[in-house]
């Protein structure tokens, strides 16, 4: 016969033990607290605060053009190098394309979120929160591709639009200056459709939180007042999601300001800033101009995120 083990007990003593650690927590909160948010804190500070700091800081040195080694003197010759206007047109064009991205996915995002959060039933919204964010389970990297293939001349997109007739007008959308391309798949176009789409689900989230935020009843107060559908839309429902909307392009705005796969994926030989980035830290071995260039976006989002405050946007969050 088997002999079937006891669970030990914990003795007089070892409840004695955690009874008082116990009580001097209990009346104790604020090390409780300390205990409970110092090791994420901690964590932040040394990995994320800690490596924006070692940018910061190899940001002032700069690269001898000579023998190629890093001069680790404080200068700011390297921040000078930012304004040459080959740099100057890749932040033109690296903003240029986040702003494009964040007024689209607005655009596509708060009529969705609009009829989820005022008109869909239970059932249907949750159908339609596992349809948005479906894509975010597969890889970022999965999903580029794919499109990738998309867009690509080859691609199925091509191929339907050739089946009804507009190939010549996408040809002469290929041919203009600056959103033109050898493809689909080889042009700011098509980063925009990838960028679009890759980011949207962080447009839809904070829109549709916002909206369910409003109250139906100020709906119902301005149609009794006489006001038209698209009075009320303009003048109770817009100003109050507004928040959600600033929520959403903290997102999009910045996750297309940093990014680089998209560019190097679908983006021809016109640079943006994580491709630079990545172009001066790993071929090039300019570390200080690489820091330099990552410090920019941290700048602008720096700012953004004052305006982005002043609308009451980290409530919708």
């Amino acid at each position: 016969m088997q002999k079937t083990e006891i669970p030990m007990r914990p003795t007089a003593t070892q409840s004695s033990l955690w009874r008082s650690v116990s009580n001097y927590l209990y009346y104790r909160p604020r090390l409780v607290l300390v205990l409970l948010l110092g090791p994420p804190l901690l964590f932040m500070l040394v990995v994320y605060v800690g490596s924006l700091g070692s940018l910061l800081v190899n940001s002032f040195f700069y690269l001898d053009g000579f023998t190629g080694k890093i001069v680790r003197h404080f200068t700011l010759q390297t921040y000078a190098e930012l304004f040459v206007p080959s740099n100057l047109d890749i932040f033109k064009r690296t903003i240029a394309m986040a702003i494009a991205v964040t007024v689209a996915d607005a655009l596509i995002a708060f009529p969705l979120a609009h009829y989820m959060a005022k008109y869909a039933s239970p059932r249907r919204k949750s159908l339609i929160y596992l349809a948005v964010l479906i894509p975010l389970w597969s890889s970022y990297l999965v999903r580029v591709y794919a499109w990738r293939l998309i867009l690509a001349k080859e691609g199925i997109l091509t191929w339907f639009i050739g089946k009804v007739g507009l190939l010549g007008a996408l040809e002469w959308i290929l041919s203009l200056p600056g959103i033109g391309g050898t493809s689909l798949g080889l042009s700011p176009i098509g980063m925009f459709i990838a960028f679009t789409y890759v980011w949207l689900p962080f447009m839809i989230i904070p829109i549709q939180t916002a909206l369910e935020r409003v109250p139906r009843s100020l709906e119902e107060a301005s149609a009794d007042l006489g006001a038209k559908p698209f009075q009320t839309f303009r003048n109770v429902i817009l100003p109050l999601s507004f928040p959600g909307v600033v929520a959403g392009s903290i997102f999009t705005f910045s996750l297309t300001l940093g990014d680089f796969v998209v560019p190097l994926s679908l983006g021809n030989s016109k640079l943006f800033i994580g491709m630079a980035v990545l172009s001066h830290q790993g071929t090039s071995g300019n570390i200080p101009l690489a820091a330099a260039f990552t410090m920019g976006p941290v700048v602008i989002m720096i700012i953004y995120l004052l305006i982005a405050r002043r609308t009451g946007a980290f409530d919708a969050l």
